[in-house]
């Protein structure tokens, strides 16, 4: 009978059929019911597994279910045009996320026929699948024996055998990958795999006391005997972020609003955004920048400041409403000239610019959905 070696000395074992019978059990009785697990094609547990990555469930569902509808299948995605496949992932963020996913459903359709292979190694080969959604794609949609270690996983595994050691470290993940393996029921490994990430996504809970009572491995956690279930996972300190200063101007006339397309590469590469300067400046600054585009500001007005977290860094903006004489019908290079209604329905507008985009009554994301839903 395999066993899992608890990672502290010279500790009790775990037997397999200690925990794998438990889990898939209690994941029988308690798993959610979610769009993707009720249709667990290929294609549609890719989506969701993109999606899912650092997004919680609840806001991904209307997402994947829009998505979906746009972009029905591999050949859609593939063929699907940038700012219409931004627009539909807009208020997800993390948008390399998506542009991957084209870039891998064209090599799809170049080298698979249009099916997403089922090797993990072939799953491997593709843009923006890493180990853990090359192995959820494989085990899940074709079966195949293979981990999917999330940070629910890592959460989990760390705190069943007290593992102390950095969850970041690519050796833990490996390790805990290969333990998981030898004890992954070869009939069903999608259900424990996706049971392990249910565990964790709903009971061995992040930044909060886990509800042990309900949990199926509560008699074999090494963190609950020793109640220290907050001390894991255990974490190398993040370095800090990049603070950058920004100033966002609202430049418009009675009716349009100037926007600009960022880089092709970098942050938010293709998206929408206000112009905007660097630093904190102030409002002759700001009237100077509109006059040197060619615009007559006519008045300013001073709106709240704002942040937005990313990964790696930290926007600090505050911003101005600037009232212009009328835009002209030719836009300036670099420029558009669009009115509200079409911002929200045509340009993908990334949610940092959220606490701005209010001004003009412009709904990012779900919230136009949710609105539309209201009315």
């Amino acid at each position: 009978m395999q066993q899992i070696n608890v990672n502290k000395g010279e500790r009790e074992t775990v037997k397999e059929m200690d925990i794998v019978f438990p889990l898939l059990k209690w994941y029988s009785q308690s798993a959610r019911t979610l769009p993707w697990r009720e249709r667990p094609e290929p294609y549609n547990v890719w989506i969701s597994e993109i999606m899912l990555q650092q997004t919680r469930v609840e806001a991904v569902k209307p997402y994947f279910e829009r998505f979906l509808k746009e972009f029905p299948n591999i050949g859609e995605l593939a063929r699907a045009e940038e700012d219409r496949l931004l627009k539909a992932w807009e208020g997800l963020g993390y948008y390399n996320r998506v542009k991957n996913m084209q870039k891998a459903a064209v090599l799809v359709m170049e080298q698979y026929g249009g099916k997403l292979p089922e090797e993990y190694e072939e799953l491997l080969k593709l843009p923006g699948i890493g180990p853990y959604t090359a192995g959820a794609i494989s085990s899940i949609a074709y079966g195949k024996v293979h981990p999917a270690v999330d940070g629910n996983v890592l959460r989990v595994m760390t705190r069943l055998l007290a593992d102390d050691r950095n969850i970041l470290s690519q050796k833990v993940k490996n390790d805990i990958g290969n333990m998981l393996y030898k004890i992954m029921p070869k009939d069903k490994p999608g259900d424990f795999n996706q049971a392990l990430m249910e565990l964790g996504a709903t009971v061995c809970l992040p930044n909060k006391e886990p509800l042990c009572g309900q949990c199926p491995w509560s008699l074999f956690c090494k963190a609950k005997e020793e109640e220290a279930q907050s001390e894991y996972p255990k974490r190398a300190e993040k370095k800090s972020k990049k603070i950058e200063k920004m100033t966002v101007l609202i430049i418009r006339d009675g009716e349009k609003i100037v926007l600009r397309k960022r880089p092709g590469e970098g942050l938010l590469a293709g998206m929408y955004e206000f112009p905007n300067l660097e630093g904190h400046r102030k409002k002759e600054e700001a009237l100077l920048f509109v006059k040197e585009i060619g615009m007559s500001p006519v008045r300013i007005q001073e709106l709240e400041g704002a942040k937005h977290i990313f990964s790696h860094k930290e926007w600090q903006m505050i911003g101005y409403m600037i009232r212009v004489e009328e835009l002209g019908v030719e836009e300036q290079e670099g420029l558009i000239f669009a009115h509200s209604k079409e911002m929200e329905e045509r340009y993908p507008i990334p949610t940092a610019f959220g606490a701005y985009t209010k001004y003009m009554k412009i709904r990012l994301g779900n919230e136009k959905y949710e609105q539309k839903e209201i009315e």
